[in-house]
């Protein structure tokens, strides 16, 4: 017999839109919670977003299958009614509104807290709810912006690089959330009592600049621009093109990985030494790369072990057998027509979460 899911019985109501909050949410779901989204008349605005996948947006059915949902007017005294019956039997409320909101509508926490002491009460922002920036509008470029994280490396200023990908999103709000959801429930075994999270997207920014931070606060600098090691600066971290105008990723920071990867680059020993010019150095490797197609070095690093990958598309890496053995795509969505579509992969270890296999589309007003 199975074990039960983690979170089985817990009920989730969810008053988020876009990313942070509803991946939050489905990781929740996907271990077992009863996750109820809450959805102004009409459903959220990325219900309408392009590729559509049966009418919805697909990238919608990625981050909301398996919830339910509902759309309730939270201006009108009805809608207000409505909650209020449902937080009766939550155990989590989980909101994205900008700081107040939630108060003007008659749902802070502080209201809500004293009818439902057992609530856990968790709000994501992008800077907080107190603060001389809380009301401040953002999105995940401009919270790494503000915090410092996108000077570390912009790229050249005549020809900027947007990230690939929305770090104060999902490691900023997303999994903090999920943290501090799932550390209150565990201080509400103890105590009994719920308790309100304010989760700021631009607060776990810091975190990622923690070797930036090491280096200023310790060595008296902070880096400038695309010269922290990890950033670009060093030429054993790096990436490097090849003759057929792929890239060659090369993490090999230790020495041995480096040794290993500039002896099977064939690079003259006396340039290997990246303490001397890293800058000559990192010209030197690059004139290496650039001789060979990446379909004739990956052989030679994948045999020499070093920390240097071939970069794949998107399209590759799904076709990948390692990630397709480990089950990473197995699970689908399924609309109502029958039409499925494959799941967003999740990172929670497989037995706390639902086997894989088919889950709903999130159909507004419950209609599954």
């Amino acid at each position: 017999m199975a074990s039960p899911l983690p979170l089985a019985g817990l009920k989730v109501l969810d008053f988020t839109t876009l990313l942070p909050g509803p991946l939050a949410t489905l990781m929740l779901a996907e271990a077992g919670a009863d996750v109820l989204k809450i959805e102004r008349p009409g459903g959220e605005d990325m219900r309408r977003y392009q590729p559509a996948f049966e009418e919805q947006g697909a990238a919608f059915s990625l981050l909301n299958r398996g919830k339910r949902s509902q759309a309730i007017d939270l201006k009108s005294e009805s809608g207000l009614l409505k909650v209020k019956l449902l937080l009766e039997e939550a155990d989590i409320l989980v909101e994205q509104f900008r700081p107040g909101v939630m108060e003007r509508l008659g749902l802070g926490y502080e209201a809500v807290s004293r009818a439902f002491s057992r609530l856990i009460y968790c709000s994501i922002s992008g800077y907080g709810q107190s603060g001389p920036r809380a009301a401040e509008a953002g999105h995940d470029i401009n919270y790494i912006a503000a915090t410092g994280l996108l000077a570390l490396q912009p790229g050249p200023l005549e020809r900027p690089v947007v990230p690939p990908a929305l770090v104060a999103d999902i490691g900023g709000g997303t999994f903090p959330a999920v943290i501090n959801i799932l550390l209150a429930l565990r201080q509400r075994d103890l105590t009994g009592r719920g308790c309100r999270l304010d989760i700021a997207m631009t607060d776990a920014m810091f975190m990622f600049a923690w070797h930036a931070l090491a280096s200023g606060h310790a060595g008296g600098a902070f880096p400038k621009p695309g010269a922290s090691k990890l950033v670009g600066g060093s030429p054993r971290y790096q990436l490097y093109r090849t003759r057929d105008d792929k890239l060659v990723a090369c993490g090999a920071l230790e020495d041995h990985f480096w040794r290993a990867f500039t002896a099977a680059i064939g690079l003259d020993a006396a340039l290997a030494d990246d303490a001397l010019d890293p800058a000559r150095t990192r010209e030197a490797v690059a004139a290496r790369i650039a001789q060979r197609t990446a379909a004739e070095w990956k052989p030679v690093l994948v045999a020499a072990d070093c920390c240097a990958t071939i970069v794949a598309s998107l399209e590759e890496a799904l076709r990948d057998p390692h990630f397709v053995q480990r089950g990473l795509f197995d699970a689908t969505i399924t609309a109502p027509s029958g039409a499925t579509l494959p799941a967003l992969p999740l990172p929670l270890d497989p037995q706390f979460r639902a086997p894989a296999g088919s889950r709903p589309d999130c159909r507004l007003d419950g209609e599954r």
